[in-house]
Formats: structure tokens, C-alpha cells, sequence
């Protein structure tokens, strides 16, 4: 077991992209880091190379965050393996955009499924290792559309906007137990694959060419620019510090100006 001294955080979706930025971020902060993922190579492999890179202690695990079990089964093993649960970063998320009116009932489904009930597991489970510490710290990446709707993105949007009334709430359920409950909300994460994914179907949203989608959408922000997986790395540092300790139950922008309420 891990010394008590050490912090440990969980990153649900942390083997690649954006969690697996956030995952090495935490570990340089001095976090002993668990890399959770439903492709347990990814998991296992961001792990090792956040080892070699930092120094920290990691764990790579499998975990599908819409499966109760799962989630209960990963939670279970990082409480019994290292000791405890200092931070959960919940950043696993699906998209899939298309107009209302051609929206599949099944990628619905799917996003609801990840996006708000994985949100939900995790949180839950690891709630209960948090009460028994009687400190704690749970934020989810969530995103500008869980502030304002996003044509073309019905299930994405919706997901989103549960997240904030599902942090809203969990921060009411934990405050007397010392945990604190935040999301983050990013703006346009240009460089992502999931970003990258949706450009065929904004071009056709905006009758524009594919090459010109990322140009409009840095117009779109005051300060002219994507969002950086570095930025949203600094907003969960500041709220998972004692820096925050009065914060909780916020939605965060980090929009470069763009949603500002």
C-alpha cells in the first residue's frame, strides 16, 4: 500500500487524448495516478509511460464506466490496491452529431449511457470511499454545450446539461462529508479526435468546406483560438487543490470568452 501522504486520483477515460494529458498532468502535480479506461491496453500503456516519464507510482485498469459492475469492480481494486481515493476526474464522453430529426435512438442512448450515467457510477462509487476519508474531490470534464444547446448535438448537449445538474447535486450530498464536486467546461478542443471526428458533420451543418470548419470556429471565441488539453489540465488542478477548498457544486468555463454565464 501506498503511504497515506501520497494523493491518489482516478481519470476515468484517462488512456488517451485529453485524459491521457490530464493523467500525466496530475501525476507531475505529485498524484499517484490511476489510468481507467475501456481500452485496458490504453490504460495499461499511458500508465507505464507516465511511470517512466514522472517517477509517480500508476495503475493501468479496464473499466466500462456505463457498467455498474465494472465501475464498482475498478473503484473496489484501487480502494484495496493503493489505499485510497483522492481525486476523480471524470472524463470519459461520446459524441455524435447529427440534425433531430435523423437522430438514431441508439446513439442517444449511448451518449446518456456514458456521458451521464458512467458520470454517475463513478461518482457514486468513489463517494463512498471519499465519506469514509472524510475528504475528497470529483470533477468532471464536462463542456461549453452542458452550458448552452448545440445545434445538431441533441444527446450530446443533453448529456452535458445532466452533468451540471448532477455535480449541482452531489455537491449538496457531500459537502458535510469534506468532498468537494466541480466541472469543467471546455470549449472547442480543436486538436481532439473527438473534435476531428465532427468536422464532416459540421460542414455540413455550416454548408462549408471541411478544411474551413476549424477557422470558424476559432472566430467563434473572443480570444481567437481552440481550447488546449493544457488548459483544461490547469482548471482541475486550481479546483482539486485546497486553493478551491470553497469551491463546490461550479461549472467552470474555460471557453477563451466564448460562454461566459
Amino acid at each position: 500500500m501506498m503511504a497515506d501522504t501520497e494523493k491518489i486520483a482516478i481519470v476515468a477515460g484517462g488512456g488517451q487524448n485529453l485524459g491521457e494529458h490530464i493523467s500525466y498532468r496530475l501525476a507531475k502535480e505529485g498524484y499517484g495516478v490511476v489510468v481507467a479506461d475501456l481500452n485496458e491496453e490504453n490504460a495499461k500503456s499511458a500508465a507505464e509511460n507516465i511511470k517512466k516519464e514522472t517517477k509517480q507510482k500508476t495503475l493501468g485498469l479496464a473499466v466500462d464506466v456505463a457498467n455498474e459492475e465494472s465501475v464498482h469492480d475498478m473503484v473496489q481494486t484501487v480502494k484495496h490496491q493503493l489505499g485510497r481515493i483522492d481525486l476523480l476526474v471524470f472524463n470519459a464522453g461520446v459524441a455524435r452529431s447529427t440534425k433531430i430529426t435523423n437522430f438514431e435512438l441508439q446513439d442517444w442512448q449511448m451518449m446518456i449511457d456514458v456521458n451521464l450515467t458512467g458520470y454517475f457510477l463513478c461518482a457514486r462509487e468513489v463517494s463512498k470511499v471519499m465519506i469514509e476519508q472524510g475528504e475528497g474531490n470529483i470533477i468532471q470534464i464536462n463542456s461549453k454545450s452542458g452550458k448552452v444547446g448545440s445545434k445538431h448535438n441533441a444527446g450530446y448537449s443533453s448529456s452535458k446539461f445532466g452533468g451540471v445538474g448532477l455535480t449541482q447535486s452531489l455537491a449538496l450530498d457531500l459537502a458535510e462529508h469534506g468532498v468537494r464536486v466541480n466541472c469543467v467546461m471546455p470549449g472547442n478542443l480543436l486538436e481532439s479526435p473527438m473534435f476531428q471526428s465532427l468536422i464532416p458533420s459540421y460542414a455540413k451543418k455550416l454548408d462549408i468546406r471541411e478544411d474551413e470548419v476549424e477557422q470558424v470556429y476559432k472566430e467563434k471565441v473572443p480570444m481567437k483560438r481552440g481550447c488546449s488539453y493544457e488548459d483544461v489540465a490547469n482548471a482541475i488542478v486550481f479546483y482539486a487543490s485546497e486553493q478551491a477548498s470553497y469551491m463546490t457544486g461550479q461549472s467552470i468555463n474555460v471557453t477563451g470568452g466564448q460562454v461566459m454565464h
